[in-house]
């Protein structure tokens, strides 16, 4: 028998259908007469046949004819709302487009599997599968240790020995010790409580990488979850059924307590979830709808689920990736930009970098010169100014070794703490199954990740600090010897005028985003946890200042084309002339004032997909391997060397070369 779920004024509603052939509008007449009867004012109606209403899609919003037969207009179990005329919908309470849904308007489930042991995952993993690429499994050697702990738990129930978490309260009633009979009811308590984050949820994306990351950990063999219970939040993140996470409320120490409990709300039936085929709503009814049950905590498998620093972790580990992608496209970008202002490649001589051999410096330059070698690549914009009188250009030309390459160096850094945090045991108490013991320690402490995060923000700040300089010096025309504002007609025409001002903006907002959240802490719990670390905020903030990263980038790239504009018929190198050719193939050129706003978006979007690096890294590589050993690069690229040896080996057979 066909079911809908039906959501009215605040309420879930499971409406049976005995006739595929009744109407949508049957269906929210049905809906509202359950919802009436189970007020006790019948909800301020008279009868159910005076209300007049529409029925939409809780996914997507499509509105749904009244006329139309169920079986046509709906699949079984879909999940719809019924809106009262006159009534003014919330749109905060089923949040139907969460921030980033987009993502999801393609999804597909994934065929292929990433198989964790709680000790390998790389970051790389782990937003491939925030992005839904993977489903996960368990290799067969984290499945036994996963037994193992768990048996060191059991043990404990039977013996009732006193143990931090598993037969007592928590924090503060650290010495309480609760009877057997309500061990499991501790634990769902404790899940409930905790509950207790506000903010906007968690995107689907974001939601998938923090529980990816928890089961990983779970993987690991130290937390004493029973192998039952792990395979059931396997089966939800394999299903993408994802909790309503709510972005603030840790402050990283005893872990992200709060974030993690709202995802473990999820997974026993109660608080909000989100799946691709319902949308927002009750948890209980996502997990029916894909025929999961909700998960029944057993001892010390609420505090396993909510005790630990993946929230930090995981919003640091899409930072990391997204600020190493900006960090070697920026190199590009800057290069376009000296080509534009008619710069010289003198400061980036190998041999200038080996006296200051720092190995993010000596990477950048290297980039610089395999995209602007005039001998290597001909360019008519370098040989028109070849013979003029300048000595030396401004810093923001000169020094991109040094600034950019410390911010490689940074990124670099942080990754390495990341993924070690990626596969490491954050519980309290840790279950050491070959002691046969539990020991109470503070693993989930998220100072690493805060300290790693913050000092992230602040590298990857410059990346937009300078280029922001850059496009000032390409918007002024006493700098740049371009018209003003890269426009004709100016006076008539405002050109990049404001986009300079946008970055400016984000630029100012940087600095005050990179002011350090791990300096502060404040006590909580009675004084039991009497330091924390502040990582959430960190991680959050991280994102923020790589996202505007990306964002003034995006400006520079686009006005560093439009210069390439008022230089034409002159060409520049090849690599970069490939750059403008993809930019062109979204951006049109700025011939008269237009919307500019959807021009920074969709430059932003060929950063943000590493479109920029895809067509300029083939090009780096072929001139790296026929100046080995001049250079090294300074961390793993997006692709495989291997792979990038193979497109510049057909690069160098093309005749573009």
């Amino acid at each position: 028998m066909p079911r809908y779920t039906v959501h009215v004024r605040g309420e879930w509603l499971a409406v049976p259908c005995r006739d595929a052939q009744l109407t949508v509008g049957w269906l929210g007449r049905e809906a509202v007469r359950r919802y009436i009867k189970n007020k006790p004012d019948n909800g301020g109606f008279d009868s159910a046949d005076a209300v007049c209403f529409l029925v939409r899609r809780c996914k997507g919003l499509g509105l749904l004819d009244n006329e139309d037969p169920l079986e046509v207009a709906l699949e079984d179990n879909e999940f719809v709302e019924v809106v009262i005329e006159g009534d003014a919908m919330s749109p905060d309470f089923i949040p139907s487009q969460p921030e980033g849904v987009y993502l999801y308007s393609k999804y597909r489930e994934p065929e292929k599997y990433i198989a964790l042991d709680g000790d390998s995952l790389t970051t790389e993993d782990l937003v491939n599968l925030g992005k839904g690429h993977y489903k996960i499994k368990l290799t067969s050697i984290a499945e036994k240790k996963v037994q193992k702990s768990r048996e060191v738990i059991d043990s404990i129930i039977k013996e009732k020995t006193v143990v931090y978490g598993i037969t007592t309260g928590f924090g503060k009633f650290a010495r309480t010790v609760i009877p057997i009979s309500k061990l499991e009811e501790l634990q769902v308590n404790l899940v409930r409580s905790h509950s207790s984050g506000v903010g906007k949820p968690l995107s689907p994306e974001r939601c998938r990488m923090l529980l990816a990351l928890r089961i990983n950990v779970l993987a690991k063999g130290y937390s004493g979850i029973s192998l039952e219970t792990l395979k059931q939040v396997i089966e939800v993140f394999n299903a993408s059924c994802l909790p309503y996470v709510p972005e603030k409320g840790t402050v990283g120490a005893s872990g992200d307590l709060a974030p993690l409990s709202h995802l473990a709300l999820g997974l026993i039936g109660e608080g909000k979830m989100w799946s691709p085929k319902s949308g927002w709503a009750d948890a209980k009814y996502v997990l029916e709808a894909h025929g999961l049950k909700p998960v029944v905590l057993k001892p010390k498998e609420g505090l396993a689920l909510i005790n630990g620093t993946q929230m930090i972790t995981s919003l640091g580990c899409e930072a990391v990736e997204r600020a190493s992608a900006i960090a070697r496209q920026a190199d590009i970008v800057a290069a376009l930009t000296l080509e534009v202002l008619k710069g010289t490649t003198k400061a980036f001589d190998t041999d200038i970098h080996a006296v200051r051999p720092h190995r993010g410096q000596i990477e950048v330059a290297f980039r610089f010169r395999s995209l602007l070698d005039s001998d290597h690549h001909p360019s008519e914009i370098a040989e028109s100014h070849r013979f003029c009188d300048r000595v030396q250009d401004a810093y923001t030309l000169r020094c991109c070794p040094q600034i950019h390459g410390v911010a490689n160096d940074t990124i670099a850094f942080v990754k390495n703490i990341i993924t070690t945090e990626l596969n490491s045991a954050t519980d309290n108490p840790m279950v050491f199954a070959s002691r046969g013991e539990t020991i109470s320690g503070g693993n989930f402490h998220g100072e690493y990740p805060a300290k790693a995060l913050d000092y992230l923000a602040i590298g990857v700040h410059e990346l937009a600090a300078i280029s922001e300089r850059r496009i000032e010096r390409l918007c002024n025309p006493s700098l740049s010897e371009l018209p003003a504002f890269l426009v004709s007609e100016g006076g008539l025409n405002s050109g990049f005028m404001i986009a300079h001002c946008t970055a400016a903006a984000l630029v100012s907002e940087n600095k005050a985003l990179c002011h350090p959240s791990s300096v502060d802490s404040l006590s909580t719990s009675a004084a039991t946890e009497d330091h924390v670390s502040m990582g959430g905020w960190a991680a959050r903030k991280a994102l923020r200042v790589v996202e505007h990263v990306e964002q003034v980038l995006a400006i520079e790239l686009l006005a560093a084309c439009q210069g390439i504009e008022f230089l034409r018929p002159l060409r520049t190198t090849t690599p970069l002339e490939k750059v403008y050719d993809l930019v062109r193939s979204v951006v049109r050129p700025w011939i008269k004032d237009r919307f500019m706003a959807p021009d920074i978006e969709a430059a932003h979007r060929l950063l943000l997909e590493q479109k920029v690096w895809e067509v300029a890294a083939p090009y780096i590589e072929k001139y790296r391997m026929e100046h080995i050993p001049e250079s090294r690069p300074v961390s793993p690229t997006a692709f495989s060397l291997q792979s990038l040896h193979k497109k510049a080996t057909k690069i160098a057979e093309s005749e573009d070369l």
